[in-house]
């Protein structure tokens, strides 16, 4: 599985499907085909990726030779440069254009330095350049760790505020390490419910000890019942009941409360290296562009109806006669405006 632009949470909640083992396999396989596609679309990678790649030097090209061209390989920041083998100080580095990257699309050497490039036997791959490549690497910060994890554990049990705000296919970053999210299972909150709730929806309070711990949008567990909180008030968690396709169902005072607060997760992505990490260490999530994300998830609801209809079925009719057509207005806009607003245009030179 690649970098997802969008969690199979997020689809599921678009269509208010429910959460069986059919559906996220037929979401799981269209968000990787709808994320690949917006790439193409758009000639460039979103996710940040930590890379050493090697250039051409520009000067055999008969451009600027201090003047590096990026195209597609767009660098968020850089660690490290060299040329021939001689180390270049990344302080005579200067990424461009300033004015609004990242993303930078060429990297220029500061002309009042003694830097260049060349040294090298041949122009060939004489430049190398390691750093974070990608559009952007907007993060927002969660919530934190709730076990100490070893450089090998594939499962990352985290608290109440970051389960409630990843899902499968987030991209997520403990100190310097990022991972990837392929699954969740339930974890045993040590909580457990503080009065009897009957079968009925009009249910909504579900008292506990405390609160703490519990977000806004979690899913918690009670027997073979699953509840979304809405709101939390004292120490009453305020649900939705029957949540997920599950069953209205009497519980009883002391039933215990589980929440898919254990991740798993795919170690070491993006070119980072899989480390330890302590007990409530932070947890960043990467977010890509919004309009990015609104089109993988509309990508994938589209290809969800059309697989569900053998790729045939026709939704309006024909604005020119009686055939019927499928109306494909709203996702080609969709997808006009991402590209306007995202895509990589060509880079045009004078001769």
């Amino acid at each position: 599985m690649g970098i997802w632009y969008a969690t199979r949470e997020d689809v599921m909640r678009a269509v208010d499907s429910k959460e069986t083992a059919r559906n996220a396999g037929q979401i799981d396989r269209g968000l990787e085909a709808a994320s690949r596609n917006i790439e193409a679309l758009c000639h460039r990678i979103f996710y940040p990726q930590i890379a050493t790649k090697s250039f051409d030097w520009p000067n055999s090209q008969h451009a600027a030779p201090w003047r590096l061209w990026l195209d597609a390989n767009e660098l968020i920041s850089v660690s490290a440069v060299s040329s021939g083998g001689t180390i270049i100080s990344t302080a005579d580095v200067l990424l461009e254009p300033n004015e609004y990257g990242p993303p930078y699309n060429r990297l220029e050497l500061n002309l009042g330095s003694s830097a260049a490039f060349g040294g090298g036997a041949t122009h060939q791959r004489d430049i190398t350049i390691t750093g974070l490549y990608g559009y952007r690497d907007d993060e927002s910060q969660l919530g934190v760790t709730a076990e100490a994890l070893d450089a090998s554990e594939t499962g990352l049990d985290v608290d109440g505020t970051t389960a409630a705000a990843v899902g499968v296919g987030s991209l997520l970053r403990i100190d310097d390490e990022r991972m990837t999210v392929t699954g969740r299972t339930m974890l045993d909150t040590g909580q457990n419910l503080g009065a009897d709730l009957d079968a009925k929806a009009s249910t909504v309070t579900a008292p506990v000890a405390s609160a703490i711990g519990f977000a806004v949008g979690e899913i918690i567990l009670i027997d073979a019942e699953r509840m979304l909180i809405v709101d939390i008030a004292g120490t009453n968690l305020i649900v939705r009941r029957g949540w997920d396709g599950s069953v209205l169902a009497a519980h009883t005072t002391g039933a215990d409360i589980y929440a898919p607060r254990t991740l798993t997760v795919h170690r070491g992505a993006c070119g980072t290296t899989a480390a330890a990490h302590n007990l409530a260490a932070d947890v960043h999530r990467w977010d890509p562009p919004g309009p990015v994300q609104s089109l993988t998830i509309a990508e994938v609801l589209n290809g969800l109806g059309l697989e569900q209809a053998s790729y045939s079925v026709v939704l309006r009719a024909g604005e020119t006669g009686s055939e019927r057509t499928r109306d494909m207005r709203g996702l080609q806009g969709l997808r006009t405006q991402v590209y306007d607003a995202y895509g990589r245009k060509a880079r045009l030179r004078g001769v």
